[in-house]
């Protein structure tokens, strides 16, 4: 029996004590005392004719993701809304000493009046939340709120490409109240406006500093009404160090190596079409890749104008090897029928029977003789030897007889070589290919840095 007294004893006087402490943490607990009826006020703290004034500011925890397909970039940062709510009746004792806050619980903000900003141009915005809301209230001594909380948003963003892969895209937020006009609540920047994580990075952008802030009135064509709104523009400079070794430095050095098709003989033709054909289509493929990093636009793109012009210069190439070995068969048909035509030369051959007129014609490797009368008038005397010029070569005199349009071969005044077409061809393209690709190269990137310049 004593023992079970006992236990109800010392069960009755632990009870006795947590109620005593319970009774003194609820004289302790901070009130915050709200006028009457207060729940149910909905207007702004605002005088007549004055609106109230929110200072607004904004910490840039991190940019995750910057989607050009879907034009949109998520951000997860803190805001702080400030304004003054003159209808709070503050005790001191909620203050401890030496303090002119105090912070309250997220459930007590739904017991305030507070604006109502959103963002306009967002496609989700939600306050990030683990175990419970980060939120916070805090209240000043002069009647001061402020609310802050962690929020993540993915924010629409305008994007233009015509100078992608150098593109700098400017992205704005527009912070608006949804539900009072200019005339009941206004908006401003903190003095600390928008602040930027000094450890962000991002992958292929660079933030550019610094940000433009603006303090605008937005008029709502659904609302009839202007509202107060908030800008904040994030500069978004895309890096190029990526595109120069994935992009141009490749189809650069493609380019180049079509060029050794240049000294390769004729002979050669598997190699010099397999080499051209593979410069060619690993362009194409390289620009296939490039199209699933940005969206189909319906504009030409710098790095449009850059591929374009490398296939140009590898399909030149090729059409320069066409060219040069049409122009070689008909030099080899040139030749040929040359080398059939049978040459006449006049002679005075001696017989044994005496002195006769004949001409030798060379046919192929014989030779035919026939007798001419010396002492017709037309025939040269006996005693003047026949003079001839020089005859050409047997494939030159061809085309000089088919009086061709395109001389595929000629004799160098100079030297008295024999000159070939196709082949001055391609001594020519050897200067002239990397001559204009240099060309092409210092024209393409003055003009895109200047237009890139302008554009920032």
């Amino acid at each position: 029996m004593f023992p079970c007294v006992w236990r109800t004893t010392i069960f009755f006087l632990i009870w006795l004590c947590n109620d005593v402490v319970s009774k003194r943490n609820h004289t302790l607990k901070p009130r915050v005392v709200l006028p009457e009826n207060y729940v149910k006020e909905i207007r702004p703290p605002s005088r007549k004719g004055h609106p109230v004034m929110v200072e607004f500011s904004i910490y840039v925890v991190d940019v995750n993701s910057i989607n050009v397909e879907d034009m949109d970039f998520r951000v997860d940062m803190f805001i702080r809304q400030t304004w003054v709510e003159s209808r709070l009746q503050l005790p001191d004792d909620i203050f401890e000493e030496g303090d002119d806050h105090v912070t309250l619980p997220p459930e007590f903000f739904d017991n305030l009046w507070h604006p109502d900003p959103y963002f306009l141009n967002s496609k989700v915005t939600e306050i990030a939340e683990l175990t419970h809301k980060f939120s916070s209230v805090t209240l000043y001594r002069n009647q001061t709120v402020r609310y802050a909380a962690r929020m993540h948003a993915i924010i629409a963003c305008q994007m233009e490409f015509q100078l992608y892969p150098m593109d700098i895209q400017s992205c704005p937020i527009y912070i608006e109240s949804f539900s009072y006009s200019n005339q009941k609540v206004r908006f401003r920047w903190s003095e600390s406006g928008v602040t930027i994580n000094p450890e962000l990075k991002l992958l292929q952008y660079h933030i550019g500093e610094p940000l433009r802030l603006e303090e605008t009135n937005g008029y709502m064509i659904d609302k009839d009404g202007n509202y107060s709104r908030l800008v904040v523009y994030f500069r978004f400079e895309r890096q190029i160090g990526h595109h120069l070794i994935q992009t141009f430095a490749p189809s650069s050095l493609v380019v180049m190596l079509s060029w050794f098709s240049f000294w390769l003989d004729l002979d050669a033709i598997p190699g010099r079409v397999t080499l051209l054909v593979t410069c060619m289509l690993t362009l194409v493929t390289m620009f296939t890749g490039l199209r699933a990093d940005i969206p189909p636009v319906a504009y030409v793109k710098a790095l449009d104008l850059w591929m374009a012009g490398c296939m140009m210069f590898v399909f030149a190439a090729l059409g320069e090897f066409v060219v040069v070995k049409v122009l070689d068969k008909q030099y080899q048909m040139n030749k040929s029928k040359a080398e059939a035509v049978p040459r006449i030369i006049p002679v005075r051959l001696n017989s044994d029977k005496g002195s006769c007129g004949t001409v030798a014609a060379w046919e192929g490797g014989g030779v035919r003789c026939r007798k001419v009368d010396l002492t017709s008038p037309t025939s040269p005397p006996a005693s003047t030897p026949a003079v001839h010029p020089a005859p050409n070569p047997p494939h030159l005199m061809g085309v000089e007889r088919r009086q061709s349009i395109l001389q595929v071969a000629w004799l160098d005044a100079d030297t008295g070589q024999e000159r070939i077409l196709w082949r001055e061809i391609d001594k020519l393209s050897r200067v002239i290919f990397p001559a204009l690709f240099l060309l092409f190269v210092t024209m393409y990137w003055p003009v895109l840095l200047l237009k890139t310049k302008a554009s920032s």
